[in-house]
């Protein structure tokens, strides 16, 4: 399964990063693979559980 993400490195070398899906959830890593891991760790608990007031993105499909 593959998912899309966003990330950037800051100016101190670490990397922030946040799934596409949940944008208003952002992790942070040392290196980008440190990054990744925290990411699935974020899509892992997300799709776990029903938690009140996560913002999701979607497609609407219309004609």
């Amino acid at each position: 399964m593959k998912v899309e993400f966003t990330y950037w490195k800051e100016s101190d070398g670490r990397y922030l990063g946040f799934l596409n899906d949940y944008p208003d959830h952002w992790t942070q890593g040392d290196d980008l693979a440190d990054l990744k891991e925290n990411l699935r760790d974020l899509l892992e608990l997300f799709r776990s559980e029903e938690i009140p007031g996560i913002r999701k993105v979607a497609e609407l499909e219309y004609a």
